[in-house]
């Protein structure tokens, strides 16, 4: 393609290039501070008490769609408080630097889409909990990965350069 008005070097094709970078800036940051907030916070990696991921979790459990989920949580909610959070930091993390991007996008997912149907499922109307919306963010990065500005990029490069110098030999 030459750099014509649809070709590799116009603005239009540039937009479409980086499209998902904002998307991927916003989840990661979002993500990572998600976690460190949660890390940072010693009430709510506690059992019990005001704030704490227990109470959370037993609030919402005869409201969740899964309760059985809920209860999985609570036989250790420390535990599951620190998964939670340790889960957002590294997939805000590999969304950000983009390693293994597909995988972080697809752990965000699935962190978001447990999150709906626990914490915010009872949201009346639907729209209300933030976790549907960014269970669906999360979607085009699970399609696309990462392709520009990531390590993931970066390795495939490196990759091809070897591939094609050891095609040369």
């Amino acid at each position: 393609m030459g750099d014509g008005p649809h070709g590799r070097g116009s603005l239009r094709a540039t937009a479409r290039r980086y499209s998902l970078l904002p998307l991927r800036i916003f989840l990661g940051v979002t993500f990572v501070y998600a976690g460190l907030d949660k890390l940072a916070d010693s009430q709510f990696m506690s059992a019990s008490g005001t704030g704490s991921v227990g109470e959370m979790m037993r609030g919402v459990r005869d409201t969740s769609a899964i309760p059985a989920l809920v209860d999985l949580a609570l036989k250790n909610p420390e535990g599951f408080g620190h998964a939670i959070a340790v889960g957002e930091l590294a997939v805000g993390i590999g969304t950000l630097i983009g390693l293994l991007a597909r995988l972080a996008a697809l752990g965000g997912a699935l962190i978001s889409l447990s999150l709906w149907l626990t914490v915010s499922w009872a949201s009346d109307p639907y729209y209300y909990g933030n976790d549907l919306p960014y269970m669906f963010c999360w979607a085009p990065l699970v399609l696309a990965g990462a392709p520009y500005w990531s390590l993931d990029a970066l390795i495939r490069r490196r990759r091809r350069g070897r591939d094609q110098v050891g095609a040369w030999r």
